[in-house]
Parts: C-alpha cells; structure tokens; sequence
C-alpha cells in the first residue's frame, strides 16, 4: 500500500472517506455476525471513523490499524480516552480499556498483535487496496485473523469513469478473493452517494463473509 499517498490525505485534509455517522450497512448488517459482548472485532485501514465509536457501544472489543498516527489520536479524543502508548514491532500501540488502535502499516500486523478475532469489518480497506495488491491483502487478512468471518462493504462501478481509490470492486473480485476460504453472500446493494455516486453511479454493497471451515 502506499502509505505516502494516504499520509498526504490526512495532511492536506483530503479525507471525503471519512463518514459523519456510523456507515448504515454497519449498524444494519453487523448483527449478522453473530458477535456478543466482550468478542473481538479488527478493523483494518480504520481512520478515525465514527463506526469505530458505534462497535465499542456495542461491548466489544475494537481493534484497528490504520497509517496515520494523528487520526488514531483523534479517535481516543473524541470517546475522551486517555490511551496508553507502546512500541509494538513496528507498530505504535494506542490502548484504552477495549479499544486498541495501531499506528502504521497493515502488512506489519501480525496475528500476535490481535489475539482471538470474533469478525473482521472492512468499510475502507479492500476498497482503499490496488487491484495488483488485492490477492496479498485478502490473505494478510485472513492470516492475522484465523480466517474470520466478515462484513465487507465495497463499490461497483465503472472504473474508467473515476480514478480509485477508492477503487471498484465488483462481486467477481470478492468471489475471487475469498471464494477458497469463506462462502459470499451479497446483503444489500444500494445506490452510492457523496461524490463517487455523483461521478460514475456507484454501487455501494455489503458482503457477509462466512469461513468455510
């Protein structure tokens, strides 16, 4: 990934990415999963987005990583956190009671870093990934997490139409990522808004993800 071109998002305050409320396919699919208090969601490439604020209402425990150390801050602020700071192999750890934020590169991750994985939610990670990078992604993921099961929230659309990221991911790319390991179940489809459904007619679409063993 290019962590560069993010950080300069960040710096130049170019984050359209970032959602005023919680994504409303989290808050009407997540149930799905099955989770309950106390298990533990990752969220990989999590900004500093309010959907992290509505899984820790939910009595879970949240665990991200994400590039830019200032928005991991900015999250801790906001729920009025004081986070404890630590040097994890690369990472930079941000902790307070279940909540867990790294600071730094997806790859560097390892399963040791997260512990036992109840689901993963992806809003802004695969979407965010080039497709040459996609394959290495998808089994990143599964590799830290034991396989866990997902809600994938993606875009379909013309990709000549507008530049990623976020970049189309129709459903033959999340068959083809996670078709070996999880079986694919298409749970909404709606109508994209904000700027990329203005430019190219998006589809936005949430996927479960259930593993196969």
């Amino acid at each position: 990934m290019e962590q560069e071109f993010w950080q300069a998002r960040w710096r130049e305050n170019r984050t359209g990415f970032h959602e005023a409320a919680p994504n409303s396919l989290l808050t009407r699919h997540f149930p799905a999963l099955g989770l309950t208090a106390g298990q533990s969601v990752f969220v990989p490439l999590c900004g500093k987005a309010l959907d992290l604020d509505w899984l820790c209402a939910q009595g879970l425990r949240v665990t991200g990583v994400e590039f830019n150390e200032g928005a991991v801050g900015e999250v801790f602020a906001r729920q009025g956190l004081t986070p404890e700071i630590t040097r994890a192999q690369g990472l930079i750890r941000y902790q307070a009671g279940d909540l867990t934020l790294f600071a730094g590169d997806f790859f560097a991750v390892a399963a040791a870093h997260l512990g036992a994985v109840g689901a993963v939610y992806d809003r802004a990670a695969l979407v965010a990934v080039k497709p040459e990078e996609r394959a290495e992604y998808a089994a990143h993921l599964n590799r830290i997490t034991g396989t866990a099961k997902q809600l994938l929230i993606a875009f379909s659309y013309d990709q000549s139409l507008m530049d990623g990221p976020p970049f189309s991911v129709p459903g033959q790319a999340v068959e083809a990522l996670y078709r070996d390991t999880h079986t694919v179940t298409l749970a909404e489809e709606r109508a994209a808004d904000g700027r990329i459904g203005k430019l190219c007619n998006a589809q936005e679409q949430a996927w479960l993800l259930t593993p196969l063993t």
